[in-house]
């Protein structure tokens, strides 16, 4: 049984730790207004740009002038994963959600006799990754810097995966990432986005003439939509992360308390016990006087 020394210390150690997890609750509530403004602003411009790579891409299909990026290698042989997660942990099941959904394509692949290359963004999910899929890692991007995501790091992160693309080190492309609903639910996601997946029943622009030709303004627009896929899913993750964390602060504090509580509990009835052994003590010496 743990003396009341040890009982003190340690309701003052669960304390010093409630008041940890209750700061960064504040902190993670602060910013998620802002990770979730910017991706719900972000949502309408990346949705247009869809509808309008959708249509374009519906009217030059099967066409021999069509981009690289739309018409692909000819091959789904090597796939390239994109897995985006954070730089920070105590975000609940935030990055090993992702890492999870990541893993499972990743060994449905290999059983399939496909090759696996991962491109991860995010300490976390390249941790979490290096210990069974470790030799599939091929590159990462470090966002530790960053305080708040803007276009040029989804930028940078596209001009890589462009980069593999073109020297043929890859036929497919798919980012994972988590899809922000509210602060107790995230969904994680896949999507591929190199070869541009035309939408079933995505109509074809007749209604416009296009100078210069479909194909050309498709060869100028694809690499845009595909940054700005992955700044949409860099700033889902950024919003998701934060309500992750804030659910996970609120949980932690919540537990803290109960435990403060136990633990009060118990430092009382041994204090008590301590008091009438004491007074037991005085007593039975008394009476043997």
């Amino acid at each position: 049984m743990p003396s009341l020394k040890d009982l003190k210390n340690r309701i003052a150690s669960v304390k010093s730790t409630r008041k940890i997890t209750k700061a960064m609750q504040m902190v993670a509530a602060a910013k998620l207004r802002r990770a979730q403004e910017a991706a719900e602003a972000a949502r309408p411009y990346a949705d247009k740009m869809a509808d309008v790579v959708n249509g374009l891409a519906a009217s030059v299909a099967g066409s021999d002038m069509a981009p690289k990026l739309l018409a692909g290698t000819g091959s789904d042989k090597t796939h390239l994963l994109v897995v985006m997660t954070a730089e920070r942990g105590l975000c609940g099941g935030f990055n090993s959600s992702i890492v999870k959904l990541a893993r499972i394509h990743a060994n449905k692949l290999v059983a399939e006799g496909k090759t696996v290359k991962i491109l991860t963004v995010g300490k976390k999910g390249r941790e979490q990754l290096k210990r069974d899929l470790g030799a599939h890692l091929v590159a990462h991007v470090d966002l530790s810097e960053v305080k708040r995501v803007g276009y040029e790091n989804a930028a940078d992160v596209a001009n890589k995966v462009f980069d593999m693309f073109d020297a043929d080190e890859f036929d497919v492309a798919t980012i994972f990432f988590n899809r922000f609903e509210s602060v107790i639910s995230q969904v994680p996601t896949a999507t591929q986005v190199i070869p541009a997946v035309i939408p079933e029943g995505a109509d074809a622009n007749t209604l416009y003439d296009y100078e210069p030709s479909e194909e050309a303004i498709l060869a100028d627009l694809l690499p845009r939509a595909v940054t700005t896929q992955i700044f949409t899913a860099l700033l889902e993750n950024g919003a998701s992360e934060q309500g992750a964390r804030m659910s996970a602060m609120d949980n932690a504090t919540r537990n803290a308390g109960d435990m403060i509580d136990r633990l009060t509990t118990e430092y009382n009835r041994s204090r008590q016990a301590s008091i009438t052994k004491e007074l037991i003590e005085i007593i039975s010496g008394a009476e043997a006087l």
